[in-house]
């Protein structure tokens, strides 16, 4: 019964679903750790609305923003050189 779902031809799809998940799952986890807006702690809760912008500002300068803030928003930047500008 296992050879009939279990093909060599689903595992893309399979492949595409975890990694899907594996996103998902990391940012839930990202948003409920290091949101400064999430609360999970009744005490934390308790504390209400607060004005902590230094932590806002860490959470929203993350790794990947602050690697591609200075990149060219091309995906093959030398490519598209090659063709677009005159020698």
């Amino acid at each position: 019964m296992a050879s009939r779902w279990i093909r060599p031809e689903v595992y893309p799809l399979f492949a595409a679903t975890g990694v899907a998940v594996g996103i998902c799952a990391m940012q839930l986890v990202r948003n409920i750790t290091g949101n400064p807006e999430v609360r999970v702690t009744k005490e934390n809760r308790a504390a209400g609305i607060l004005d902590n912008f230094e932590e806002g500002e860490k959470y929203r300068e993350n790794a990947v923003r602050r690697f591609v803030r200075n990149k060219k928003p091309q995906i093959m930047p030398s490519i598209n050189n090659f063709f677009s500008e005159p020698n």
